[in-house]
């Protein structure tokens, strides 16, 4: 008798079909290329597969606002004998979304992790030269990459490691920062982005090609729930304690600052939402 009881079930039951769904193979539709000198920006990926997870407003930037955006590589992953294939998949994933991609070593970098940066100041000093040449080879307008509680060490690891190639670059490098979250909620976020029901599918869809990664644990398929109890929490963590929910299904939370003169600074007080129809560009104080 409980009418909640069949809503409930059909979120089950929805997981339980996608099982069925295929992983990669998916026909890619064509893509226009992004315009000569467009601007650029950068994910800083902990992992192969985190360029989808977090991709939400990359993905908007690229399609919205011409940005050409550009997946690094920080790992690509711990089990040495898979970081070929998780290549691969990465490869994949990256084509079909539309990403360009980057490597920071022919495996990936490895050790990315506090362990690392307070133990073997060597190591990680040559990761860093890494991150460092990639931003100034790139010049990115805005950076992807995770904020500083992600949980998961390598995704602690890969926040210290970009903050700290940020202060090797001259005083002159400027860009927006924007942290990511998957594993550890940030306690303070200040953006909220809505995704389309078109764009969370187009992320399902090149996540997938990270097959053996979800063929292990199904994530992807658990990944439109996550989107939405971001709603949940961004309309009061992002639009003030007490606001209204916006009318909208799917997003992904933020934190936006910026890199000038050598320091992080504010780039606005408060909080911002940008829905389906606002341009995400204004962000980067581009217009249409």
């Amino acid at each position: 008798m409980n009418p909640y009881h069949d809503f409930v079930l059909s979120f089950a039951r929805l997981v339980a079909d996608g099982k069925s769904l295929p992983l990669g193979g998916i026909p890619r539709r064509p893509l226009p290329a992004p315009a000569t000198g467009a601007p650029v920006a950068l994910i800083f990926s902990p992992h192969p597969d985190d360029e989808c997870i977090i991709g939400g407003f990359a993905l908007r930037l690229m399609r919205e606002a011409g940005i050409r955006v550009i997946n690094v590589a920080v790992t690509q992953g711990s089990n040495k004998e898979r970081q070929p294939v998780r290549l691969q998949e990465l490869k994949n994933a990256c084509e079909w979304i539309g990403f360009g991609l980057e490597q920071t070593a022919p495996n990936g970098l490895e050790k990315i992790n506090p362990k690392t940066r307070a133990g073997d100041p060597q190591h990680w000093a040559q990761a860093v030269k890494v991150i460092a040449a990639s931003l100034a080879k790139n010049q990115p307008q805005v950076i992807f990459f995770p904020h500083k509680l992600d949980w998961n060490s390598t995704h602690i690891g890969t926040h210290l490691l970009v903050m700290d190639a940020l202060k090797t670059l001259p005083a002159s490098f400027l860009t927006v920062l924007v942290e990511t979250e998957f594993w550890g909620q940030m306690p303070s976020p200040n953006l909220m982005v809505e995704s389309s029901a078109e764009d969370v599918a187009d992320l399902l869809a090149a996540l997938s090609f990270h097959v053996e990664e979800v063929r292990r644990n199904p994530y992807h398929l658990r990944m439109p729930a996550w989107m939405m109890d971001n709603v949940r929490r961004g309309a009061e963590l992002v639009g003030g304690q007490g606001g209204a929910a916006p009318d909208i299904s799917f997003a992904t939370l933020y934190r936006a600052c910026q890199w000038r003169n050598g320091a992080v600074e504010e780039l606005y007080a408060g909080g911002r939402q940008f829905g389906a129809r606002d341009f995400p560009g204004s962000l980067l104080g581009l217009t249409r």
